[in-house]
């Protein structure tokens, strides 16, 4: 049992005078390349990471949902099982929760039995490793499993998403919510979130995954998040289809002097990001390394100068590794932009180099210390009672 697990069980005795009857967990994640691409019905290919959200559980005589987030300056957060779901105005990240509750509602889900929570992570909050998400899934895994109401990982991630957009209010993809209820240990999934098929696709064994978290917290995200999206759907409006991935480089070059530049760069972006994710899992699954470098380099260059979500710190991040690296592993920024993380895949013999040259050269330009994590390809959300 981890540190966490042992706090989450340890705070809910304290906070409910009582023991909690189950444990849930749900996984972050980091997406290895695809990229704003996945509300755009696009492809991406994230895995699940061991690191995520722990919630202890166990009824309570309330008819309500009380929530203890510890990681939250331990606030509680405490509405009915039966009513009209309403936002949390004092603490914020109760609403990821509250709308979870309400999809359910909406879906014809009825609950009978209150329950208390007492949730933690180990995931670095603002990072851009999807703690949002893994919050979400651990509790809509926890009210699947309690009630009986035996959900998918594809139906769990569902009503997730639709939490997010309809009662927090981000228009997020399907991405981030899916690996996390789905994720499958020591492997990636290319995922098409157009029909929400994946498919598994081995980690190399010869790889380490490492995160760098460049400590810059993201700020402006969900409003530049928002305007991408926008941006995108404009494109694809202006080009007659439904989504960008139904777009191709011919067509957009047809449409190019029928909309703006920041329009063209943006579904130039997804566009090609769709086609690289596909035979970056080609590339994994066949070990071929050296295109995979080269797919991963591209991806950020991408991101960088067509849809303008890299930062400097990111920037620089990215070529100290990839100086170091070259074509025996991969560097890009990874998750919504703005800060937040880099992933590599790399050789194992190249970690300390690269995490020392990070600890030298990063320092001495942006003033941060990065801080780096070799992570494991993991399975997703579910019980975990010992």
């Amino acid at each position: 049992m981890n540190h966490t697990q042992q706090l989450v069980i340890k705070q809910f005795s304290t906070t409910f005078n009582n023991k909690p009857e189950a444990m849930f967990y749900a996984p972050g994640r980091v997406n290895l390349i695809g990229e704003h691409t996945d509300y755009n019905n696009g492809f991406v290919m994230p895995c699940a990471i061991d690191r995520g959200t722990y919630m202890s559980v166990g009824k309570n005589h309330n008819q309500s949902f009380r929530v203890m987030a510890y990681d939250q300056n331990q606030t509680l957060s405490e509405w009915s099982i039966s009513d009209q779901v309403q936002p949390d105005d004092a603490n914020s990240w109760a609403n990821y929760l509250r709308g979870v509750h309400q999809e359910f509602l909406k879906r014809g889900f009825t609950f009978t039995q209150g329950y208390d929570f007492c949730c933690a992570g180990n995931i670095p909050q603002g990072a851009g490793l999807s703690s949002s998400a893994s919050f979400s899934v651990a509790f809509a895994t926890a009210l699947s499993e309690l009630n009986h109401f035996n959900l998918t990982p594809t139906d769990i991630a569902l009503i997730c998403q639709a939490a997010e957009n309809n009662f927090v209010g981000c228009k997020c993809g399907i991405m981030d919510q899916l690996i996390s209820a789905a994720g499958q240990k020591q492997h990636a999934l290319l995922i098409d979130c157009r029909d929400l098929s994946s498919r598994s696709v081995k980690m190399p064994e010869q790889l380490s995954l490492l995160i760098i978290d460049s400590k810059v917290k993201r700020g402006l995200v969900e409003s530049e998040y928002n305007l991408r999206r926008q941006q995108c759907e404009a494109a694809a409006h202006i080009m007659g289809v439904n989504s960008l991935r139904e777009a191709d480089l011919p067509l957009l070059t047809e449409y190019k002097s029928k909309m703006s530049d920041i329009e063209f760069r943006r579904a130039h972006h997804v566009i090609t990001e769709n086609a690289r994710t596909e035979l970056a899992a080609v590339a994994l699954s066949q070990n071929d390394i050296p295109l995979l470098s080269r797919l991963m380099a591209e991806s950020h260059q991408s991101m960088r100068d067509d849809f303008a979500i890299t930062i400097k710190p990111i920037d620089l991040l990215v070529e100290i590794v990839s100086n170091i690296i070259g074509d025996t592993g991969g560097v890009r920024m990874t998750g919504g932009g703005f800060g937040g993380c880099v992933v590599s895949l790399l050789p194992h013999y190249l970690v300390d180099q690269v995490t020392q040259a990070i600890s030298n050269r990063y320092t001495a330009h942006t003033q941060l210390i990065a801080n780096t994590y070799i992570c494991n390809a993991g399975n997703g959300a579910g019980r975990i009672d010992s």
